[in-house]
Formats: C-alpha cells, structure tokens, sequence
C-alpha cells in the first residue's frame, strides 16, 4: 500500500478496482489541515483523465499489472493475435485496445503487453524501433531545393519523411512517440 508521499508521477495505481497511471502529482500543504495531494489520473482501461484529492490518512493500492514478453503474430479482421514467447499460449485482443501500437510492430516482432486481471490493456513500446524501408522515390542527387527529405513507407505501413540517401530495404530508427525517422542503422 502507497501512502500519499509515495505517489508521484508514472505510478501505477488501483482506485475502485480499476488501473490508474499518475500523470500529475502535487504536493498542497492546507495549513493546519495537513497537507493533501492532488492527482491527474490516467485510466488505463479506457483513457480517461481523472482530478482526485488523496488525503494523508488514506492509503493507496498498487495496482497489479503484469508486464508479459509477447510475439506479434498476425492480425485477423479486428483482431490482433499474440503468443506469450515464454508459455507459447496465444492470446487474441481487439485492434482497438491497442491504438496505433501495432503500426511500430512487424510481424514475428517481440513487445511487452500489459496485462490486468488477465485481461490485455495495453502494449508498452520503446523509445525507438527499427523498421526496414518498404517503398521510397529514388533520391537524386544534387536535388536540396525541398528539405532534402522524400516520403517512405515501411514494412509496418507507417508513412514517414526520410533523407534522400535512404533506399528501399534500408532498416531505419524511428521514435515510437513522435513517429518520426531518427537515423539508418549502422
């Protein structure tokens, strides 16, 4: 059990047997009341942003969520199948619970699914991933007028700017949060 002076932010929490990820915290000293915290809470089953007071006598639940190394198989209709790369059980989840993660995801590719009472939640991404070029406009050279950048697609589908000596079969690194090309791999 948290205490109030344990929960800052990115702490996962159970408030009314649901998951919460604090994304604010402060600290409010009320004078001779005491001191309370006032959160921003994310839900970590449907989004929601929830504003709630804890007080210093309350205490907070943990909130269980089991990390589980995956393997993205494929993808059938709105289902997206996974297989737990340590049991090898496969475990099947709407494409919508999982939003846009599966766009830095191919196929055979690991990731690390969150899991709530045996129920998938969410994909937990990395910063960055490589992806191998698919389609891209072949750059010629000399060619700076634009910001010496030209379109791709790669294997997943995500379109993204890239530079003009980026090839097709290339494998580059892109950023997971911002969607966007970092570097080729060396």
């Amino acid at each position: 059990m948290y205490a109030i002076n344990d929960l800052k932010k990115e702490t996962l929490i159970e408030v009314d047997e649901v998951p919460y990820k604090i994304i604010e915290a402060k600290h409010i000293s009320l004078g001779r009341g005491g001191a309370v915290l006032r959160a921003k809470l994310k839900n970590l089953l449907n989004g929601n942003i929830l504003d709630k007071t804890f007080r210093p006598a309350e205490k907070i639940a943990p909130a269980e969520i089991e990390h589980v190394t995956s393997q993205y198989l494929y993808k059938q209709n709105d289902k997206v199948v996974f297989m737990d790369v340590a049991t090898f059980d496969q475990t099947q989840v709407e494409e919508k619970v999982i939003g846009n993660a599966l766009a830095y995801i191919p196929e055979g590719g690991n990731c690390i699914i969150l899991k709530f009472k045996d129920k998938i939640i969410d994909i937990d991404l990395p910063n960055w991933v490589f992806l191998r070029v698919a389609q891209t406009e072949p750059g010629v050279k000399g060619d700076t007028v634009s910001a010496s950048v030209k379109s791709c697609t790669l294997e997943t589908g995500i379109k993204l700017n890239v530079p003009l000596f980026i090839n097709i079969g290339d494998v580059v690194k892109v950023d997971t949060r911002s969607g966007q090309y970092l570097e080729r791999q060396k």
